[in-house]
């Protein structure tokens, strides 16, 4: 077996890093000039990008387990081309289902390069580096999203939509060629058995109903769904707990404190957080009468400061039991939060300002000694499916945060459409959603504490 260098793997992941997260953060930009080419309405038009996140989510635990068992520089390869492929794809559509069939497959290469790059990533440093080289990654994940928004808006501006297509292409390119080029090594795990099917399409089957059910609440369809994929997914705990080759070895969250716990706080801890860039959106654009450009400048303030202060906590949590500094994060993320519950019509916008700094080093602080926390809890076998389930942790955290953030809005506004004439409304429902959020997040911290000290690393 050829070992490739470390710094090698750090240079490949960390690119990878910055161009899904620049993909994923960027396409948003581009749906009204979508949406206006292919006369699109509302629902159709979320579909372009609830394909991507869907997929991913689904496919992001069995093809995890599918590196572990095959090797998993192998599946982050072709999982940067099939990501490829999907973004050309998406740049050549001729319609809106082209389109859409184009963001699954991208959804599809993304899970295969999430489910794994972590995994990747660790494996080629000692445990004592970890943290460090985690911190970086991380770091990268938020250049990815600050640069998404502004590159992507100043992108679809001067060229269009299908030109930000062909630019998440050529970065994903990038990363193909210097994979294929230089990453070499037989990195497969040796488990008995083979690779659950049934658990995987139980799995993904009661995943996909939950988030499409969260994402239409709080109508009955939605209820109904929810449910559906709350019994599908006991269904699937009930079969891996019996089955011989599980995807999800149940006994890593029954008898694994630490991994049950720290899975458990990343997924708080985005629920807590996602939705506050929605809000903050409308707050600032419909409510404050800022422009997009002036909004956009406010709210890159929280993923930039969570970049810079990454790689610094990464390499503390190395030194650092990171069940102190993700809890400590995660109380700066309540109290950011809190601040946020406050807003009025006429609060100074340094108040928000303020907010978005004690989030973005919240969130710094938490993430990534939380992801050395995962990472470290598991034997070197099981490394990619402890990078699969930080990657569906975060998906789940993300929809449930959206979904809290629709029903507020369904409950408060009702059809009524976010405005000047609603801004009473509206701040209402911001109010209880960054309350509950500050609350979770307070319930996160607990969760992070409860993981216990970290065991030696794998």
């Amino acid at each position: 077996m050829n070992k490739t260098s470390g710094g090698l793997v750090l240079f490949v992941t960390t690119v990878s890093a910055f161009c899904t997260s620049f993909a994923a953060s960027s396409v948003n930009v581009a749906l009204p000039l979508i949406g206006t080419e292919f006369h699109l309405g509302g629902v159709a038009l979320n579909w372009v990008v609830t394909s991507f996140v869907l997929l991913s989510a689904v496919l992001v635990m069995p093809l995890g387990r599918l590196g572990d068992l095959h090797g998993r520089q192998l599946i982050f390869a072709w999982g940067m081309v099939v990501y490829t492929v999907g973004s050309v794809a998406a740049a050549l559509a001729p319609g809106p289902h082209w389109l859409i069939a184009a963001r699954a497959l991208t959804g599809i290469g993304a899970a295969m390069a999430f489910g794994t790059v972590t995994a990747v990533l660790v494996a080629a440093y000692p445990p004592d580096q970890r943290g460090r080289i985690l911190g970086i990654n991380v770091a990268m994940v938020y250049f990815g999203l600050s640069a998404g928004p502004v590159f992507g808006g100043l992108i679809t501006q001067a060229l269009g939509w299908r030109s930000l297509f062909w630019v998440h292409a050529a970065l994903a390119a990038v990363v193909v060629v210097l994979v294929f080029w230089k990453l070499r090594g037989d990195d497969r795990q040796h488990h008995h058995g083979g690779f659950d099917l049934i658990g995987s399409l139980l799995y993904a089957a009661g995943l996909s109903l939950l988030l499409i059910g969260v994402s239409d609440l709080p109508q009955p369809l939605g209820v109904a769904l929810s449910a559906a994929g709350v019994v599908v997914l006991a269904g699937f705990w009930v079969f891996e707990s019996r089955a011989k080759s599980p995807i999800l070895p149940v006994t890593l969250l029954t008898k694994n404190r630490t991994f049950a716990f720290s899975n458990l706080a990343a997924m708080i801890s985005y629920s807590a957080t996602f939705a506050v860039a929605f809000f903050l959106s409308l707050y600032l654009e419909v409510v404050r009468g800022l422009s997009p450009a002036e909004a956009g400048m406010l709210l890159i303030a929280q993923p930039l400061v969570q970049a810079v202060a990454s790689p610094f906590m990464g390499k503390l949590s190395d030194k650092v039991s990171p069940r102190i500094l993700a809890s400590a994060g995660m109380a700066l993320c309540a109290v950011g939060l809190a601040f946020l519950a406050f807003l009025d019509t006429g609060i100074w916008l340094g108040w928000v300002f303020a907010a978005l700094i004690l989030l973005g080093l919240g969130f710094g602080l938490f993430s990534s000694p939380n992801t050395n926390s995962i990472m470290g809890a598991v034997e070197k076998k099981d490394l990619g499916l402890a990078s699969a389930t930080v990657a569906t942790m975060r998906v789940i955290g993300q929809m449930l945060s959206m979904g809290l953030a629709l029903v507020l809005l369904s409950l408060i506004l009702g059809k009524a459409a976010v405005e000047p004439a609603t801004a009473d409304q509206f701040l209402l429902a911001q109010h209880w959603g960054f309350g509950i959020s500050a609350v979770l997040c307070t319930l996160g911290i607990l969760a992070s504490l409860a993981r216990g000290s970290s065991p030696k690393p794998a």
